[in-house]
């Protein structure tokens, strides 16, 4: 939990500097008058004041966004000698700036984000694939286990993460995908995929595991590795180096058919034999604990497999590439992402997908706490993820948003005159409401997951 804590306030932290940073830099240069720097809302925690501006620099009680606020004739007096550099006295084009520079920061991080993982080497699994169910689409596709997916669409893969993420962005679109893919004998062969017939549900619920589509998984012995505390197999009395050789009498190859077996069995009781340093100890029965996953009920005990190092590192790649190319590709990451995360949204507006998949501060912390245990790298992908989603969110034509006073001011220059002040108070209220209630959305959906393991 703490873990989770400090990993969330620290990314949130960081996104919340650069992106008003952003509008600060960009007002400095434009000659506004900057009154007050806010990290975060609410009583001031920790509050300083610097430079000849005489700028507040404040660290506020609820951690979750921040302020900049300028000298501005519409919210307070301005002394004669200050009404050059009022926000609302700069020509429409430098307010453009200092709106947008707050997002712009949010793409610019992430793109050196992404910059330094690609120089550095970012690990991932091969685009390797498992067997397709039958009747699936990918087996109807005729994908064969062992296929290694070279480029989906004309866009090269090299790690199942990119195969995953274009994969998706085809899946929202309904879409024919060109699949390239090199056989487990080698030869160069094209496969098609068909999404046309995907349910919204099937996106929400595990989308890859629907088309039938998964990373090839190491084969492991039946050995325990480890055993979660307090879990049903640690009640049980199952030990790190437990070896299971059956279920029910049924005898077990790896550990892929024992956590077939124990996922087929929610709530009914399994009997385990187990060879525990060479020799057999009495039959062990326990329940799985019930969870839902994908839409599906499935039985966990709490236990992890034994890691075969070698067999890891044989389907494990790290992408890396030079300065100047890790430039180019950390930009068409950015991109990517953000047209994936305008799409999702755009369907969630006509309801080709569900509200289901907003995200609060809840699973944010979540996902934070779980990245920062996995890796510094992942947890770095992390911020960059969050920050490009920051970015895109912020540049939503919605009144509040910065998106909403660049519609204002695209208006402004359409008109040749400043919207008035009376629609822009009740693009106010509007926004507030809908702000409101996708915040709302976003809470319950965190609760609901929270609640729903």
């Amino acid at each position: 939990m703490l873990t989770t804590v400090v990993a969330f306030i620290v990314a949130l932290g960081v996104l919340i500097v650069v992106h008003e940073f952003g509008h600060y830099l960009v007002a400095r240069w434009c000659g506004v008058k900057v009154l007050r720097f806010s990290v975060g809302f609410g009583k001031p925690l920790l509050r300083r004041v610097y430079g000849a501006d005489r700028t507040e620099w404040v660290i506020g009680a609820i951690p979750l966004g921040g302020y900049v606020k300028m000298l501005d004739e519409r919210e307070d007096d301005v002394a004669p000698e200050d009404l050059p550099r009022a926000f609302n006295r700069q020509s429409v084009w430098r307010r453009i700036a200092i709106v947008a520079a707050g997002p712009l920061a949010n793409f610019l991080l992430a793109i050196l984000l992404y910059w330094g993982l690609f120089v550095y080497g970012i690990p991932g699994m091969k685009p390797v694939i498992s067997a397709p169910p039958p009747g699936s689409i990918a087996a109807m596709a005729g994908f064969q286990p062992g296929d290694t997916i070279r480029a989906v669409d004309g866009a090269a893969v090299l790690q199942w993460q990119d195969a995953r993420w274009r994969l998706l962005g085809k899946g929202v679109d309904r879409a024919q995908v060109r699949v390239d893919v090199v056989d487990a004998n080698g030869r160069e062969v094209v496969r098609t995929l068909d999404f046309s017939g995907v349910t919204t549900g099937q996106i929400e619920e595990n989308f890859l595991g629907h088309v039938g589509l998964a990373v090839a998984q190491p084969r492991f012995e039946a050995v325990i590795g480890r055993v979660v505390q307090g879990s049903v197999a640690d009640r049980a009395g199952l030990l790190a180096g437990d070896r299971v050789l059956a279920i029910d009498g049924r005898p077990l190859a790896d550990w892929e058919g024992l956590v077939a077996a124990i996922r087929a069995s929610p709530g009914k009781p399994i009997d385990l034999e187990i060879d525990r340093e060479g020799r057999a100890v009495p039959t062990l029965r326990l329940v799985p604990d019930s969870a839902e996953e994908g839409g599906q009920v499935i039985g966990k005990v709490g236990i992890g497999p034994r890691v075969d190092r070698a067999q890891v590192e044989r389907l494990m790649v790290d992408v890396r590439y030079g300065p100047l190319e890790s430039l180019g590709e950390a930009v068409a990451k950015t991109w990517s992402t953000s047209v994936l995360s305008l799409q999702m949204l755009g369907k969630m507006l006509v309801g080709q997908v569900s509200l289901k998949n907003l995200s609060g501060p809840i699973t944010i912390a979540d996902y934070a706490g779980q990245s920062v245990q996995v890796s510094w790298v992942a947890y770095l992908t992390f911020i960059a993820l969050i920050s490009i989603s920051l970015g895109v969110l912020n540049l939503l034509p919605i009144p509040m948003l910065d998106g909403g006073h660049l519609m204002y001011y695209a208006l402004e220059v359409v008109r040749r005159r400043p919207v008035s002040e009376r629609v822009m108070a009740i693009g106010q209220q509007v926004g507030m409401g809908v702000l409101f209630v996708l915040m709302a959305f976003a809470i319950f959906n965190d609760i609901h997951r929270l609640i729903g393991g």
